[in-house]
């Protein structure tokens, strides 16, 4: 194993919730209405400092997707899902894009979510599961 080079955010940004590894810009979030397992998720356009796992197909409220998993470089934690591909024509635009588990990375502020904050929230149709 080589040399680990990491990517230093400036400015407000999502990071790993067990090493505080830098995810993503708070500019760079595209919606805040995906839900998961664990409550919310965002949708990001750009996402650094991940691995990436294998593609697998994944049913999901809005359809079949095909998806691969990401993980943090540094710590190993799952953190969320890159789409690589979807087959409904109105959900194209998730293709390429990155979905953070709000539950499983800090907020800007330092601020980690709880699930039981959403736990009387309802899911939509457009959100993700």
């Amino acid at each position: 194993m080589g040399r680990l080079f990491l990517i230093n955010l400036e400015g407000k940004f999502y990071c790993c919730k067990h090493c505080q590894t830098h995810f993503a810009l708070d500019d760079d979030i595209i919606s805040k209405s995906f839900h998961c397992r664990h409550g919310k998720a965002y949708l990001f356009d750009k996402v650094v400092n991940v691995t990436i796992g294998e593609k697998e197909e994944r049913m999901m409220i809005t359809g079949l997707h095909t998806v691969v998993d990401l993980f943090c470089v540094v710590c190993g934690s799952i953190v969320g899902w890159k789409y690589e591909a979807a087959y409904e024509k109105s959900q194209k635009y998730k293709e390429g894009k990155f979905i953070l588990e709000r539950y499983k990375v800090l907020g800007p502020d330092g601020s980690l979510y709880m699930a039981a904050q959403e736990a009387h929230a309802a899911l939509s149709d457009a959100d993700d599961i």
